[in-house]
């Protein structure tokens, strides 16, 4: 094999190391990255998967990280910005958004965890409704930054208050990441689990 020949294959190969790099997984036909900055800390995706509600895909979700986590609790114990991502799939309307989150909220938390973040549940409660109706191809992302809190943004532009406590934020995951998740599926993609 000539020089040129072994060039152009070495080459390629470090080009399809790279792509795989940037693009860590495709649901859907929903391509998420392999890594985010959030905080200015690189996250990596613990996991990705489809909601799907009856026989219809709603979104795909991905789970970012500081470091790679196996567990619930591990990912609920996490110390640093986390991010989770929502790609809408079909169009829906805030109204079923901010119904399938109290219904999340309520089946995954105790009278007495929501009683703490009264305030920060009728905030999101109004995030949802500052929320026009959302198109396939869409995004929800809810960042965790130590030190403020809870970040909601809406193809990628912040929408409502910060959210300040972390306790909340764990209560939104656990909609997912809880007992009674809203997809089983779908916690055990994000725990990494398919």
């Amino acid at each position: 094999m000539n020089k040129r020949i072994k060039w152009l294959l070495a080459l390629g190969c470090l080009v399809a190391g790279l792509s795989q790099n940037v693009i860590a997984a495709e649901v859907a036909g929903v391509k998420l990255p392999d890594t985010v900055r959030v905080a200015n800390q690189e996250l990596k995706l613990n996991g990705a998967g489809v909601r799907s509600w009856a026989i219809f895909k709603v979104y795909v979700a991905g789970l970012y990280l500081t470091e790679k986590k196996k567990t619930v609790p591990e990912i609920l114990a996490s110390n640093g910005p986390r991010r989770m991502r929502m790609v809408l799939v079909r169009d829906i309307n805030s109204e079923e958004l901010g119904q399938a989150f109290m219904d999340g909220l309520n089946k995954n938390s105790d009278k007495t965890e929501k009683a703490k973040f009264v305030n920060q549940t009728m905030k999101m409660g109004e995030i949802f409704a500052a929320i026009p109706a959302l198109k396939a191809g869409d995004t929800i992302t809810n960042d965790w930054v130590p030190g403020s809190g809870m970040h909601v943004l809406v193809n990628d532009k912040p929408v409502g208050e910060v959210l300040p406590d972390i306790a909340f934020y764990n209560a939104f995951l656990k909609i997912w990441l809880g007992d009674k998740p809203a997809d089983s599926s779908l916690k055990q993609a994000l725990i990494g689990g398919n």
